[in-house]
């Protein structure tokens, strides 16, 4: 079923809306920590420890960085300062990336996580990841989690002058997005890349994203082919389409706010098969759902605590990002 307003593009006036809303947020008063620094991943990446109690080993060129992350031993890898990319790097299993302070991380490219397990990326800032890069890319790999990350690129270029703030693909399982935040971009985060990977993807693809904020990002918040989705407590401004069920995923969408949005939920777009979704607690904003299935999946098979929707958009806006941990 459809409701809200007809398919429009967005106009000047909802990117003003968008950004003068970001603005009010700043000021209100903080409900309660929500487990704003979570020691652990709650979600389908629960159990991922990365390099758990390893030494830290501290790096800030790009040279120092690809040694110190490669193989499958344990380690704690600390980036201090930011470093230009030109693709991607690879990140080895059993790791930790943590950015020092506020403003570290990468730009111009991304990482990549292809056939790995348990990996930690936190507090980085990855920016302006440049076509064929993704931001980050996890392929093939298991028992993720990507937390208090500061995404961005730009809108004045091309819609594929950049590419993928977050893509999850190949049959990645058993991961968690939380309290990142994503921003000025138009292909925000894709989970399974295409409507052909049926056979490799079916039964996986299980990922929670829960506490962050998307701002003036187009689309793909997130896109879900085939995999099971649970979607809450995150906090989405000046979107076109947010929410993207297709190829038989499930998704959850429970205790989000949504604002200047067009389009909050849909399944039936893009795809030759539709999507389902389950929406509950939700503060739409005034945005359209198209929920032409509605899903199995209502309860997900971990424990959590989902705030009100009333209390997400302080939450999130004061405790999301890089330099929040």
């Amino acid at each position: 079923m459809r409701t809200g307003p007809p398919r429009t593009q967005p106009q000047r006036s909802s990117l003003v809306a968008a950004a003068a809303a970001l603005a009010a947020t700043a000021v209100l008063a903080l409900p309660q920590p929500a487990g704003a620094a979570d020691a652990a991943p709650v979600g389908f990446g629960a159990g991922t420890t990365g390099g758990g109690s390893a030494t830290a080993v501290t790096v800030s060129t790009l040279d120092a960085f690809k040694t110190a992350v490669t193989g499958s031993t344990s380690k704690v890898v600390k980036v201090n300062g930011l470093i230009t990319l030109s693709g991607q790097v690879d990140i080895g299993s059993n790791t930790t990336v943590l950015g020092v302070g506020s403003s570290s991380g990468f730009t111009g490219g991304g990482l990549r996580l292809k056939k790995v397990t348990n990996v930690v990326i936190r507090n980085l800032n990855i920016s302006k990841p440049l076509k064929p890069a993704d931001g980050i890319e996890v392929q093939a790999s298991t028992k993720v989690w990507i937390d208090h990350n500061s995404f961005s690129a730009d809108r004045d270029h091309d819609k594929d002058y950049y590419d993928g703030l977050l893509d999850i693909n190949h049959a990645s399982d058993y991961v968690t997005v939380s309290w990142n935040t994503f921003k000025d971009h138009f292909k925000g985060s894709l989970v399974g890349h295409s409507d052909n990977n049926a056979g490799e993807d079916t039964g996986h693809l299980r990922v929670t994203y829960h506490h962050n904020l998307f701002g003036n990002v187009y689309s793909r918040i997130p896109s879900l082919r085939f995999g099971t989705g649970h979607f809450y407590d995150n906090y989405v401004v000046g979107a076109e389409t947010a929410v993207h069920s297709r190829m038989g995923a499930q998704m959850l969408v429970e205790n989000n706010v949504f604002r200047s949005t067009l389009v909050a939920v849909t399944t039936s777009r893009d795809s030759d098969v539709d999507g389902y979704a389950n929406l509950t607690g939700n503060d739409l904003g005034g945005a359209a759902t198209e929920v032409s299935q509605v899903g199995t999946f209502t309860k997900p098979p971990y424990g959590y605590t989902a705030e009100p929707a009333s209390t997400v958009v302080a939450s999130v806006t004061s405790g999301a990002g890089a330099g929040k941990l």
